[in-house]
């Protein structure tokens, strides 16, 4: 049974200023997602389910399924804010969704096969995908992976980045993930965080981050939907609080509930955080087009 590829794409990107998942970025006007999607093909995923918002699903069935129904199964769900028992009572003053781990539970319907995770607005590179496929196709209950990337490979050169800091044992297991929010590199090279408070942290930039790349088994669902409840229980009336995925995993290891096996790439990370990344991303993929990586036009009859 083939694994599926769940996209979080019902975020709008307000770094970016934009529905940056249907921005063009490839050589014939591909977007980063066309690339998420061929990758994950070659690399024997089966089905592709996004996550998006009832309000962007006429451009996305025509400006991106379309694209794929011939070479791969596609599937919807759909992230609202009243996307949650109706037993809770949603604050007036709330204005968006409730965050990464939030979207992908309401993907549960229509995932039964174990499943990557990815960002809609992330270039992870092919390896992988492959990492993951190779994963999923042997392990059971309770056994996920993440694929980690080396900080100083996940950058950008306009602004600062948020990213899961992770602790791995000597065995390549997930220990924990420490959100740090704002990440960026200073003129002399050298990599910092600021915290909300104001603290500042060195890096060394060899450190494994998390980029919401991630491999799961069905049951992690019920862990999710546990975890969930647990944060509408206690977070529900607090202003742009979110249920972040990186955390429900974190916690899931804390429980001993599963373990992370964490898959190492050597790839380079591309992302359009800001507009002002889109000429590089734009140079960095046509360089991988002209070495053969990707083909010049990604799909086509």
């Amino acid at each position: 049974m083939k694994p599926a590829l769940v996209v979080l794409a019902a975020g709008m990107g307000s770094r970016y200023g934009g529905l940056k998942q249907l921005d063009h970025i490839g050589p014939s006007g591909e977007f980063i997602i066309d690339y998420s999607v061929y990758d994950a093909i070659r690399a024997g995923f089966g089905k592709v389910v996004f996550v998006i918002r009832k309000d962007i699903e006429k451009i996305f069935r025509t400006s991106v399924s379309k694209r794929y129904e011939k070479f791969i199964d596609v599937a919807y769900a759909f992230q609202e804010i009243d996307s949650i028992e109706k037993t809770y009572s949603i604050p007036q003053e709330r204005s968006k969704p409730w965050g990464t781990g939030h979207a992908l539970l309401v993907a549960e319907k229509v995932v039964n096969t174990p499943f990557a995770v990815i960002n809609a607005d992330d270039f992870y590179g092919k390896h992988g995908y492959k990492l993951l496929a190779d994963f999923l196709h042997g392990e059971e209950k309770g056994s996920y992976a993440m694929v980690g990337f080396k900080l100083d490979k996940t950058l950008s050169d306009n602004g600062s980045v948020s990213r899961g800091i992770c602790k791995v044992d000597n065995n390549s297991f997930l220990l924990e993930v420490n959100e740090m929010t704002k990440i960026s590199r200073n003129k002399n090279g050298q990599i910092k965080n600021i915290s909300p408070d104001g603290i500042e942290t060195s890096l060394t930039g060899k450190e494994i981050v998390s980029l919401n790349m991630w491999g799961f088994q069905t049951d992690f669902f019920e862990y999710l939907n546990n975890l969930f409840i647990n944060y509408l229980d206690k977070e529900i009336q607090i202003p742009g609080s979110e249920f972040y995925l990186p955390a429900a995993v974190h916690l899931t290891i804390m429980n001993n509930s599963a373990s992370v096996k964490v898959l190492k790439t050597e790839d380079n990370w591309f992302g359009v955080t800001y507009k002002k990344d889109k000429p590089t991303v734009m140079e960095k993929i046509k360089i991988l087009s002209e070495q053969g990586i990707y083909p010049e036009k990604l799909f086509h009859d």
